[in-house]
C-alpha cells in the first residue's frame, strides 16, 4: 500500500514526501487505518518496524481536522530513553514539516530545566520525553495534562522493565478520561503488565500482532565466533578488516570496557568513540552525531544505548561481550537492518560470558551459526600509542623506539594455546592439556567441557590419610570415641 492511497491531508502527504516515504511498511499498512479512525490501539511490533510514522501521521490528521473546526489538539509521546525520545522528536519534525507553525518539543532528564521550560512557554503541539522529566512538568503544572488528547507509549515493555510502570499509571490518572482521548501503545511483547494497562486505561483498544513469533529480524545475518578472551581484540580487528563497515556499533558489558576498547581501536587506525550511562547528555549526543555524520566509523556502547539508538544504514553490529541479559541481545542487533534494510550481527563468545549464550539461543529459538575464523588477514595489532617524547627524540637524530605491537595469529591458531611472544599461558586446563583444536572447531559439548575445566573449577587437592587418633583419658572414662557395634 502507498501512503497516497490512505486519503491523507495534503500537508501530511508533504511531510511524508520530505521523509522519503512512498510505500507503507507492514506495521504502517495494518495500524494506520485503525489509528486514523480514532480508535485506541495496542500493537506488538519489532524495533525499527516504522511505528513512529503511525502515531505521528494519525495525530497530524486529527490536529488538522480540529484546527479547521477552530479547536486545539496536543499529543504526548513517552519513550524509555533520552536517545529514543530525541530520535522520535527528530522523525516527527520531518513528518510535520508540511504543516506551517507546528512545534515538536523534547523533554528528558540529565540536562537543565530552563531550556525545556522555554519550550513549554512557547507552546508545543507534540511533547516527546522520558517519564521522569515529563512528570516533573506535569506535577508542577507547566505541562497541562488535561489538554492532552492523544497519548502514545512507545517501547512499553522496556519502560516497565526500567521501573516506569507506576509513573505511566500516574500520567494516566492526571489526564482526561479515556473516552476523551486516543491512546496508542507499542511494545515488542504484549506481556501481562501491558495488557493490564490497556484494560484499565484504554478504551476498547484494537490489538494488532505483527510477526509475534519472529523475535529477531530475518534480514540480519547472525554469526558467532568462539575465541579466548586474550585474543578478542585480534579477532575483532581481523573481522573489521574483512567487513570494512562504513559505520558500526560495538557493544560491551561495562562502561570501563567501552572507553578501553574505543582507545584500542583508535590506536589501530579506526575512527572510534564511545557512549555509556556515566557520560553527560551533551557528550552522548555529540558521539552519536559524529557516527551519524560519518566523522567516526565505530561507536562502542553499553546496553544503555541498545534501545535508544536509530541510525540509518548501519550495516554492522558486534557483540564484543555476550550480553548478560538474553533480551538485550535482540535489542542490540536490532540497531541494524532497520526500516527493511539488511545488516550483520557478529558475536564473540569468550570464556567469561559464554554462559549467557544458551539463554539467548533459547529465547530467539535458533542456534546462532558458528563461523570458523579461517582465511582472515594477518594484521599487526598496536597495543599502545607512541608517546610524544619519542617523536621529539626521532627528530633530534636519535633512533626512534619501535611501538609495542602484537602480531595477530594465523586464523587457524589455537585460541587457548600458546599466546604471542612465546610466553606460557596464564592458566591451563585442569588436565594440563591444551584443547587440541581451535574453539571455533569444537562441538558445543567439547567447548563447555573445556570452559569448565579451564575457567570454572579448581582441581581437587589430594590429602594424605592420617592415622586414627586414639581417644584420651576422659574420652575413655565416659565412653566417648568408642565405635558403635
Amino acid at each position: 500500500m502507498k501512503f497516497s492511497e490512505l486519503k491523507l491531508h495534503e500537508k501530511v502527504l508533504a511531510g511524508i514526501k520530505n521523509a522519503g516515504f512512498e510505500e507503507c511498511m507492514p506495521v504502517q499498512e495494518r495500524a494506520l487505518p485503525v489509528a486514523l479512525s480514532g480508535r485506541d490501539l495496542m500493537v506488538q511490533s519489532k524495533t525499527g518496524s516504522g511505528k513512529t510514522a503511525v502515531f505521528v501521521i494519525a495525530f497530524l490528521e486529527e490536529y488538522l481536522r480540529k484546527k479547521d473546526e477552530g479547536l486545539s489538539s496536543s499529543c504526548l509521546i513517552v519513550a524509555p530513553t533520552r536517545e529514543l525520545a530525541q530520535q522520535i522528536a527528530d522523525d516527527a519534525s520531518v513528518l510535520c514539516s508540511g504543516v506551517p507553525g507546528f512545534h515538536v518539543g523534547c523533554f528528558f532528564g540529565g540536562t537543565g530545566y530552563e531550556r525545556q521550560r522555554k519550550l513549554l512557554q512557547m507552546g508545543c503541539d507534540i511533547y516527546v520525553g522520558t517519564p521522569g522529566r515529563l512528570l516533573d512538568f506535569m506535577q508542577s503544572g507547566e505541562l497541562d495534562a488535561k489538554k492532552i488528547d492523544t497519548f502514545v507509549i512507545d517501547e512499553a515493555d522496556r519502560l516497565f522493565d526500567m521501573g516506569f510502570y507506576p509513573d505511566i499509571k500516574r500520567m494516566f490518572r492526571m489526564m482526561v478520561p479515556r473516552e476523551q482521548r486516543q491512546t496508542m501503545l507499542f511494545s515488542a511483547t504484549l506481556e501481562m503488565r501491558v495488557r493490564e494497562l490497556a484494560w484499565e486505561y484504554m478504551n476498547e483498544s484494537e490489538e494488532l500482532e505483527l510477526e509475534p513469533d519472529s523475535i529477531t529480524v530475518d534480514s540480519i545475518t547472525q554469526e558467532l565466533y568462539h575465541v579466548a578472551k586474550s585474543e578478542k581484540l585480534h579477532l575483532l580487528l581481523q573481522l573489521l578488516a574483512v567487513e570494512k563497515p562504513e559505520s558500526a556499533i560495538i557493544f560491551t558489558n561495562s562502561r570501563h570496557m567501552t572507553m578501553e576498547l574505543a582507545k584500542r581501536l583508535r590506536y589501530n587506525g579506526w575512527n572510534a568513540d564511545y557512549i555509556s550511562g556515566d557520560l553527560t547528555q551533551k557528550a552522548r549526543e555529540l558521539a552519536l552525531s559524529k557516527l551519524k555524520s560519518g566523522k567516526i566509523t565505530i561507536l562502542v556502547a553499553t546496553d544503555v544505548a541498545a534501545r535508544g539508538l536509530q541510525i540509518d544504514n548501519l550495516p554492522l553490529v558486534v557483540n564484543y561481550d555476550i550480553p548478560e541479559d538474553y533480551e538485550n541481545y535482540v535489542h542490540r542487533i536490532g540497531r541494524t537492518a532497520r526500516a527493511g534494510k539488511s545488516g550483520k550481527a557478529i558475536t564473540l563468545a569468550d570464556e567469561e560470558f559464554v554462559y549467557g549464550l544458551e539463554a539467548i539461543e533459547k529465547y530467539i529459538k535458533m542456534k546462532i551459526p558458528v563461523i570458523w575464523p579461517d582465511n582472515l588477514p594477518e594484521i599487526t595489532v598496536r597495543t599502545a600509542p607512541e608517546a610524544p617524547r619519542r617523536e621529539k627524540a626521532h627528530k633530534s637524530g636519535q633512533k626512534k623506539p619501535a611501538p609495542k605491537t602484537a602480531t595477530a595469529k594465523p586464523s587457524n591458531a589455537k585460541p587457548a594455546g600458546k599466546p604471542q611472544g612465546g610466553k606460557k599461558p596464564a592458566s591451563k586446563p585442569a588436565s594440563g592439556k591444551s584443547p587440541g583444536k581451535s574453539l571455533g572447531k569444537m562441538t558445543e559439548a567439547e567447548r563447555m567441557k573445556y570452559y569448565k575445566e579451564k575457567y570454572g573449577f579448581e582441581p581437587v587437592k589430594q590429602t594424605e590419610e592420617k592415622p586414627e587418633k586414639k581417644p584420651g583419658f576422659f574420652a575413655r572414662l565416659f565412653g566417648l570415641g568408642r565405635k558403635k557395634k
